[in-house]
Protein backbone atom coordinates (compact mmCIF):
# COMPACT_ATOMS: atom_id res chain seq x y z
CA UNK A 1 0.00 0.00 0.00
CA UNK A 2 3.43 2.77 0.24
CA UNK A 3 2.55 5.18 -1.57
CA UNK A 4 3.98 9.10 -2.31
CA UNK A 5 4.63 11.38 0.46
CA UNK A 6 5.26 15.04 0.54
CA UNK A 7 6.79 16.36 3.55
CA UNK A 8 6.41 20.03 4.24
CA UNK A 9 8.76 21.56 7.21
CA UNK A 10 11.72 24.05 7.35
CA UNK A 11 13.93 21.81 9.81
CA UNK A 12 16.82 20.00 8.02
CA UNK A 13 16.97 17.18 10.58
CA UNK A 14 13.44 16.50 10.66
CA UNK A 15 13.16 16.42 7.05
CA UNK A 16 16.23 14.00 7.04
CA UNK A 17 14.68 11.81 9.87
CA UNK A 18 11.16 11.29 8.50
CA UNK A 19 12.54 11.09 4.42
CA UNK A 20 14.61 8.01 5.82
CA UNK A 21 12.10 6.16 7.92
CA UNK A 22 9.19 6.62 5.26
CA UNK A 23 11.42 5.34 2.46
CA UNK A 24 12.43 2.24 4.92
CA UNK A 25 8.79 1.66 4.60
CA UNK A 26 8.57 1.59 1.11
CA UNK A 27 6.89 5.12 0.48
CA UNK A 28 8.48 7.63 -2.07
CA UNK A 29 9.08 10.95 -0.66
CA UNK A 30 9.11 14.55 -1.84
CA UNK A 31 10.12 17.23 0.10
CA UNK A 32 9.22 21.13 0.63
CA UNK A 33 10.25 23.58 2.74
CA UNK A 34 7.49 26.29 2.77
CA UNK A 35 4.18 26.73 1.81
CA UNK A 36 4.52 28.30 -1.05
CA UNK A 37 6.81 25.67 -2.52
CA UNK A 38 4.06 23.00 -1.09
CA UNK A 39 1.62 24.22 -3.24
CA UNK A 40 3.47 24.57 -6.31
CA UNK A 41 4.99 20.85 -6.09
CA UNK A 42 1.08 19.97 -5.41
CA UNK A 43 -0.31 21.46 -7.98
CA UNK A 44 2.26 19.55 -10.37
CA UNK A 45 2.03 16.23 -9.22
CA UNK A 46 -0.59 15.53 -6.22
CA UNK A 47 1.28 13.09 -3.92
CA UNK A 48 -0.91 10.74 -2.17
CA UNK A 49 -0.75 12.21 1.72
CA UNK A 50 0.80 15.00 3.22
CA UNK A 51 2.60 15.49 6.21
CA UNK A 52 2.08 19.36 7.11
CA UNK A 53 4.26 21.44 9.59
CA UNK A 54 1.87 23.94 11.36
CA UNK A 55 4.70 26.34 12.10
CA UNK A 56 6.40 27.89 8.76
CA UNK A 57 7.94 30.66 7.72
CA UNK A 58 5.73 33.14 5.99
CA UNK A 59 2.66 30.98 5.28
CA UNK A 60 1.68 28.74 8.08
CA UNK A 61 0.46 24.82 7.36
CA UNK A 62 -3.11 26.18 8.58
CA UNK A 63 -3.14 28.89 5.04
CA UNK A 64 -1.20 26.10 2.92
CA UNK A 65 -4.04 23.29 4.12
CA UNK A 66 -6.91 25.51 3.31
CA UNK A 67 -4.80 26.14 0.20
CA UNK A 68 -4.98 22.72 -0.54
CA UNK A 69 -8.06 21.80 -0.41
CA UNK A 70 -9.25 24.15 -2.72
CA UNK A 71 -7.17 22.76 -5.18
CA UNK A 72 -9.05 20.47 -7.50
CA UNK A 73 -6.13 17.84 -7.63
CA UNK A 74 -5.67 17.94 -3.88
CA UNK A 75 -9.08 18.49 -2.00
CA UNK A 76 -9.27 15.04 -0.65
CA UNK A 77 -5.50 14.41 -0.51
CA UNK A 78 -5.42 13.24 3.31
CA UNK A 79 -3.26 16.16 5.47
CA UNK A 80 -1.43 14.97 8.75
CA UNK A 81 -0.28 17.99 11.09
CA UNK A 82 2.59 18.07 12.55
CA UNK A 83 2.07 20.37 15.45
CA UNK A 84 3.55 21.28 19.04
CA UNK A 85 0.31 22.91 19.21
CA UNK A 86 -2.09 20.53 21.41
CA UNK A 87 -4.62 22.42 22.87
CA UNK A 88 -8.49 21.68 21.77
CA UNK A 89 -8.32 24.83 20.59
CA UNK A 90 -5.94 24.23 17.92
CA UNK A 91 -7.08 21.28 16.77
CA UNK A 92 -10.76 22.49 16.53
CA UNK A 93 -8.89 25.09 13.72
CA UNK A 94 -7.01 22.47 11.62
CA UNK A 95 -10.08 20.25 11.26
CA UNK A 96 -11.80 23.63 10.09
CA UNK A 97 -9.12 23.96 7.40
CA UNK A 98 -9.27 20.05 6.55
CA UNK A 99 -6.58 18.58 8.01
CA UNK A 100 -7.41 15.02 8.59
CA UNK A 101 -5.46 14.45 11.74
CA UNK A 102 -2.47 15.10 14.39
CA UNK A 103 0.70 14.59 15.56
CA UNK A 104 1.69 16.05 18.21
CA UNK A 105 5.89 16.45 18.46
CA UNK A 106 8.10 15.09 19.57
CA UNK A 107 6.18 11.87 17.91
CA UNK A 108 6.99 8.62 17.58
CA UNK A 109 7.57 7.59 14.18
CA UNK A 110 5.89 3.62 14.61
CA UNK A 111 2.90 5.46 15.71
CA UNK A 112 3.25 8.09 12.58
CA UNK A 113 3.23 5.62 10.41
CA UNK A 114 0.79 3.49 11.63
CA UNK A 115 -1.71 6.85 11.33
CA UNK A 116 -0.37 7.62 7.84
CA UNK A 117 -0.82 4.30 6.65
CA UNK A 118 -4.37 4.45 8.08
CA UNK A 119 -5.32 7.62 6.27
CA UNK A 120 -4.59 5.89 3.40
CA UNK A 121 -6.36 3.02 3.49
CA UNK A 122 -9.90 5.30 4.77
CA UNK A 123 -8.82 7.99 1.52
CA UNK A 124 -8.44 4.51 -1.09
CA UNK A 125 -12.29 3.46 0.28
CA UNK A 126 -13.41 6.91 -0.38
CA UNK A 127 -12.09 8.32 -3.48
CA UNK A 128 -13.16 11.11 -5.23
CA UNK A 129 -14.89 10.38 -8.90
CA UNK A 130 -12.28 10.38 -11.30
CA UNK A 131 -14.37 10.96 -13.80
CA UNK A 132 -16.34 14.23 -14.23
CA UNK A 133 -19.44 14.77 -16.98
CA UNK A 134 -21.78 17.34 -17.62
CA UNK A 135 -23.85 17.26 -20.36
CA UNK A 136 -22.38 15.67 -23.38
CA UNK A 137 -18.68 16.71 -21.75
CA UNK A 138 -16.24 13.70 -19.69
CA UNK A 139 -13.14 13.89 -18.53
CA UNK A 140 -11.37 11.55 -16.90
CA UNK A 141 -9.18 12.68 -14.36
CA UNK A 142 -7.04 9.43 -14.21
CA UNK A 143 -6.31 8.83 -18.04
CA UNK A 144 -5.99 12.26 -18.31
CA UNK A 145 -9.14 12.06 -21.01
CA UNK A 146 -11.32 14.33 -22.43
CA UNK A 147 -14.57 13.76 -24.72
CA UNK A 148 -17.35 15.09 -25.98
CA UNK A 149 -20.32 13.38 -27.65
CA UNK A 150 -17.90 10.79 -28.30
CA UNK A 151 -15.13 12.60 -29.70
CA UNK A 152 -11.59 12.91 -28.12
CA UNK A 153 -10.16 16.29 -27.36
CA UNK A 154 -6.52 16.78 -26.64
CA UNK A 155 -6.07 19.89 -23.90
CA UNK A 156 -2.78 21.23 -22.36
CA UNK A 157 -2.00 20.50 -18.81
CA UNK A 158 -3.41 24.10 -17.75
CA UNK A 159 -6.50 23.71 -19.59
CA UNK A 160 -7.16 20.34 -18.61
CA UNK A 161 -6.35 21.31 -15.05
CA UNK A 162 -8.61 24.51 -16.12
CA UNK A 163 -11.68 22.28 -17.16
CA UNK A 164 -11.30 19.69 -13.84
CA UNK A 165 -11.53 22.73 -11.80
CA UNK A 166 -15.11 24.04 -13.39
CA UNK A 167 -16.21 20.14 -13.97
CA UNK A 168 -16.23 20.10 -9.87
CA UNK A 169 -18.52 22.21 -9.48
CA UNK A 170 -20.67 23.20 -12.89
CA UNK A 171 -22.51 26.03 -12.77
CA UNK A 172 -21.23 27.69 -10.16
CA UNK A 173 -19.93 31.37 -11.36
CA UNK A 174 -15.74 31.61 -10.18
CA UNK A 175 -14.24 34.79 -10.18
CA UNK A 176 -10.41 35.15 -12.28
CA UNK A 177 -8.75 35.31 -8.90
CA UNK A 178 -10.60 32.14 -7.99
CA UNK A 179 -9.49 30.48 -10.64
CA UNK A 180 -6.21 31.57 -10.93
CA UNK A 181 -4.98 30.25 -7.05
CA UNK A 182 -6.89 27.48 -7.58
CA UNK A 183 -5.43 26.33 -11.16
CA UNK A 184 -2.25 28.20 -11.22
CA UNK A 185 -1.68 28.18 -7.27
CA UNK A 186 -1.45 31.14 -4.69
CA UNK A 187 2.57 31.57 -4.68
CA UNK A 188 2.38 31.57 -8.84
CA UNK A 189 2.11 35.72 -10.51
CA UNK A 190 0.40 35.39 -13.03
CA UNK A 191 -1.74 38.46 -14.30
CA UNK A 192 -6.26 37.96 -14.23
CA UNK A 193 -6.09 38.53 -18.02
CA UNK A 194 -4.21 34.88 -18.33
CA UNK A 195 -7.21 32.87 -17.01
CA UNK A 196 -9.40 35.02 -20.20
CA UNK A 197 -6.35 33.65 -22.49
CA UNK A 198 -6.48 29.74 -21.47
CA UNK A 199 -10.68 30.35 -21.47
CA UNK A 200 -10.64 31.25 -25.13
CA UNK A 201 -8.31 28.04 -25.63
CA UNK A 202 -10.37 25.87 -24.05
CA UNK A 203 -13.83 26.99 -26.04
CA UNK A 204 -11.96 26.55 -29.40
CA UNK A 205 -10.90 23.47 -28.69
CA UNK A 206 -14.19 22.02 -26.89
CA UNK A 207 -16.72 23.73 -29.39
CA UNK A 208 -14.45 22.62 -32.61
CA UNK A 209 -16.87 20.30 -34.07
CA UNK A 210 -19.59 22.95 -33.20
CA UNK A 211 -21.02 21.99 -29.97
CA UNK A 212 -22.53 25.22 -27.99
CA UNK A 213 -20.45 26.53 -25.96
CA UNK A 214 -20.12 25.23 -22.16
CA UNK A 215 -18.27 28.01 -20.53
CA UNK A 216 -20.65 31.08 -19.71
CA UNK A 217 -18.83 34.40 -18.90
CA UNK A 218 -20.20 36.06 -16.19
CA UNK A 219 -19.90 39.93 -16.47
CA UNK A 220 -17.83 41.66 -13.97
CA UNK A 221 -17.26 38.10 -12.33
CA UNK A 222 -15.44 35.40 -14.25
CA UNK A 223 -16.71 32.33 -15.36
CA UNK A 224 -18.80 29.23 -14.88
CA UNK A 225 -19.53 25.94 -16.57
CA UNK A 226 -23.24 26.22 -17.73
CA UNK A 227 -24.65 25.81 -20.77
CA UNK A 228 -27.49 28.00 -19.85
Amino acid sequence: MPGRIMIVDDEPALLTMLRYNLERHDFEVTEATTGEQALELAIRSPPDAILLDWMLPRMSGLDVCRELRRLPNTSHTPVIMLTARVAEADRVQGLSVGADDFVAKPFSIAELIARLRALLRRSARQAPKEVLSYRDLVLDIAARKVTRAGVVYHLGPTEFRLLAFLMHDPGRAFSRADILKSVWGPSLYVEERTVDVHIRLLRRTLNAQGGANLIRTVRTIGYALDGD
